[in-house]
């Protein structure tokens, strides 16, 4: 597939689509400020668009008995809206902004159509669906195999992956929510990662001072599903 364009559209998968799938897809493409806390999408209320990241960061949040936990981090590498791809309509996730950006967003209506005319379209859509569900069986594993400080490594990890830069804003109360755990876990997670030099912990932001060591300390819960991203998006 061509990437005639990827010096225009930021998002990867509008920038895989071929000249004329993109060309389907351009009129009905919104550019929309996304800033932190919009919710992109409710609970169990029909999905009105599919938003192409081009920065920022969505969580998919799951609400559970004992809170909120995250199983989903997507940016300009995917989209909002899979249920939408998948030919559902409403979902029991919500889609939140934790980091503020912007994004290119259609109706579903308009996408639905424009897949219908040009069944290419669906391509990498439907291989960053597969990529999101190996993210998602990934963060299960995580949850239940490894401690608070391992989890912690990989959520900076995803979060610098998708943001390209050091310094992230991350307060303890938004971690506690995105990890499935209470504040005090993270915050004596936070001080075990600082005092191994891999951050450091500023107010309401982390700073990457070790990447490797973060790496080192997430394992294998890291890295499968980056890895298979590469694999499936670089082939096709």
């Amino acid at each position: 597939m061509a990437l005639f364009q990827s010096s225009i559209v930021r998002n990867r998968l509008l920038s895989m689509l071929s000249q004329e799938d993109y060309a389907l897809l351009e009129p009905s493409l919104e550019r929309v400020s996304l800033p932190l806390q919009t919710v992109m999408i409710e609970t169990q209320q029909p999905i009105q668009h599919v938003t192409f990241l081009e920065s920022g960061i969505s969580s998919t949040i799951a609400n559970t008995d004992e809170g909120r936990i995250e199983i989903g981090l997507v940016g300009r590498e995917g989209l909002v809206g899979v249920p939408i791809i998948l030919g559902v309509d409403q979902t029991p996730h919500r889609c939140v902004v934790q980091g503020a950006g912007e994004g290119l967003r259609i109706s579903t209506v308009d996408l639905r159509a424009a897949i219908q005319a040009r069944p290419t379209i669906l391509q990498p859509l439907g291989l960053f669906v597969h990529t999101l569900m190996v993210q998602m069986g990934q963060t299960a594993y995580a949850n239940v195999a490894f401690d608070i400080e391992a989890r912690l490594a990989r959520w900076i990890l995803m979060t610098q992956d998708r943001t390209n830069g050091s310094d992230l804003v991350l307060t303890h109360e938004f971690l506690a929510a995105m990890l499935g755990t209470r504040r005090p876990g993270v915050t004596s997670a936070t001080h075990a990662l600082e005092g191994m030099g891999s951050i450091r912990n500023k107010r309401g932001r982390i700073e990457v001072r070790n990447r490797e060591m973060l790496l080192e300390l997430a394992g294998d819960a890291y890295q499968v599903a980056e890895d298979e991203y590469e694999r499936v998006i670089t082939t096709n």
